[in-house]
């Protein structure tokens, strides 16, 4: 760097270099010219971050084009104004990004087709706005509970199609390399299985520390791999073909002197040989389960409602007291009423059914047991019918076992309490009718606490009436709410500036966020807005758009 450049770099930071390169980036096609002339921005992220020049210019625009959480090459391709093909020339510097942490490269394998996009860690644009180093969290020397705990991040991502599977395999990898010395770790290794089969031993491990799983459908362990791997090794395990058998790593659950060869879980003797260290009780590998919300980790939040509405989330929260619950409880069962409560929010998108579920639970001292629809759902014929019952089975074990009775929440419930078809007459028709009759006795003989969220009440099959004892409707907010709304996320606001805003655009309270979320991303990258009203105006038009066109991700 010239004296001229050194001394420019002295009143410089972060930020300020990242705004540098993004202003010579646009339109700039990664021109040679634009790096010679960024070269001193480079240089002084470079230097501040331990990373390259080239490293240093392409983290600074994913930075900068990640308002929408995530970025993809054809995103970058439209701000640079060259093509997706010469973004892919410097995916080598996202990659080793990547490994260091930097940039997270999420990969959607959806219909077979790879979809990349990238996402910066909030740690990293954190770091950029205090204008510090950035330093990756040192993942050596962990505990083999906090080992699980890193695996369990790991999975998720995997899960959520953010990793391939050879990324997978990848982190994975560098966690283990840098937890040599716990016996979980060598143990996997001195076996010397092909890494798929590794991978799944670990997989099978994961299901049964972190998920408390003893009962492992084939379905759970489908994420993991790439389509035609998965279905050799499906076909191995369900043929007892498979090397973990061999090796009696694994082994299929009986019920009931029956085996059951879609149904696996880890031998006792494997359980001592891989997880002695985590002094499990057998049968009861961690009670908290990763579909858990404990009520301590729920953060407090102020919601606004109609009069209506509050009144009627108000009696709920009254009843939902734990010394309320039990003597009401008792009152019915002494009167031979059912004794559960089930609840049922409807409403508009973004309207605040799901956090109100979360803010009932933080009041009320209870955690909640969040069903995933979307895993409950299979593809092979019976096996969503079992998932679904082996739900409430679960349910019943954790109120016996808690002192204060958990939520079971059923978010987004609109697949399972829809509308039945007249004629049943495809399997997955009479597969959902199975589904719902199953959920309808459950929720007759339900012993505990119930919430079901819905977008689309217009669909709701009418033989659930009766089961919800509450029923609660959450309408887009009032202008006085959105108002209130409107300062609670961005206190900056002045009253005339919430009601302009509240006014002009009939936005829920998940929309404002939205828009206070880019609001604070804004304010991160480019300083405070010399008029924010005008500012704000800009987000809530964009907004609008992205309600009727939702932007694809990939390329």
């Amino acid at each position: 760097m010239n004296a001229k450049n050194q001394k420019s770099a002295e009143q410089m930071d972060l930020l300020t270099a990242v705004e540098n390169i993004v202003d010579l980036a646009r339109d700039s096609a990664l021109s040679d010219l634009f790096f010679s002339k960024a070269e001193p921005f480079a240089s002084y992220i470079s230097e501040r971050m331990g990373i390259s020049n080239e490293q240093s210019v392409m983290l600074a625009l994913l930075i900068d084009n990640s308002d929408d959480d995530v970025v993809t090459a054809r995103d970058l391709g439209r701000f640079l104004d060259c093509s997706t093909t010469r973004i892919l020339r410097y995916s080598n510097y996202i990659d080793e990004l990547d490994k260091l942490g930097f940039v997270i490269q999420i990969t959607n394998t959806r219909r077979g087709i790879n979809r990349t996009a990238f996402r910066v860690p909030q740690e990293v644009i954190n770091a950029f706005k205090r204008n510090e180093k950035y330093v990756p969290r040192n993942l050596s020397g962990l505990s083999c509970r906090q080992l699980f705990d890193e695996i369990d991040n790991i999975f998720q991502m995997r899960s959520n199609e953010e990793l391939t599977f050879d990324g997978t395999v990848e982190r994975m990898q560098r966690l283990f390399d840098c937890n040599k010395e716990l016996l979980f770790v060598s143990k996997i290794r001195s076996y010397g299985f092909a890494i798929e089969d590794e991978m799944l031993l670990i997989l099978f491990a994961h299901l049964c520390v972190n998920n408390c799983d003893d009962n492992i459908g084939l379905h759970d362990l489908e994420f993991l791999f790439e389509r035609m791997l998965w279905f050799r090794l499906r076909t191995n395990l369900r043929r007892n073909e498979h090397i973990l058998f061999d090796t009696k790593m694994i082994e299929y659950t009986n019920n009931e002197g029956f085996v059951n060869n879609e149904s696996l879980c880890l031998t006792t003797q494997a359980k001592r040989d891989l997880l002695s260290e985590l002094n499990l009780v057998e049968g009861n590998a961690r009670k908290k389960r990763n579909d858990v919300i404990k009520t301590e980790d729920i953060k407090a939040k102020n919601l606004f409602f109609s009069e209506k509405v509050s009144r009627n989330v108000d009696e709920l929260g009254d009843l939902m007291e734990n010394s309320q619950y039990e003597q009401i409880r008792k009152r019915l069962e002494d009167e031979k009423f059912r004794c559960g409560f089930a609840c049922l929010f409807y409403g508009a998108p973004g309207t605040g059914k799901t956090e109100t579920a979360l803010q009932l639970a933080r009041r009320t001292g209870r955690d909640i047991m969040q069903v995933n629809i979307a895993k409950i759902k299979s593809m092979w014929v019976g096996e969503s019918e079992k998932n679904l019952k082996r739900v409430f089975d679960v349910y019943r074990e954790k109120v016996k076992e808690c002192d204060v009775v958990p939520i079971l929440l059923f978010n987004e419930a609109d697949a399972i309490i829809g509308k039945r078809s007249e004629n049943a007459e495809r399997s997955v028709d009479k597969m959902y009718h199975t589904m719902q009759n199953i959920l309808l006795q459950e929720m007759e003989t339900l012993d505990g606490i119930m919430i079901a969220t819905t977008n689309l009440a217009q669909s709701f099959d009418r033989a659930f009436e009766r089961r919800f004892l509450y029923k609660i409707k959450f309408d887009k907010p009032t202008v006085e709410a959105r108002m209130s709304i409107w300062h609670e996320m961005i206190p900056d606001l002045t009253d005339d500036e919430t009601r302009t805003l509240s006014s002009k655009y009939e936005f829920s309270g998940g929309q404002i966020e939205n828009i206070a979320r880019r609001h604070a991303i804004g304010k991160i990258l480019h300083g405070d807005s010399e008029n924010l009203l005008n500012e704000l105006l800009g987000y809530c038009d964009d907004e609008k758009i992205e309600t009727k066109e939702k932007k694809a991700i990939g390329f």
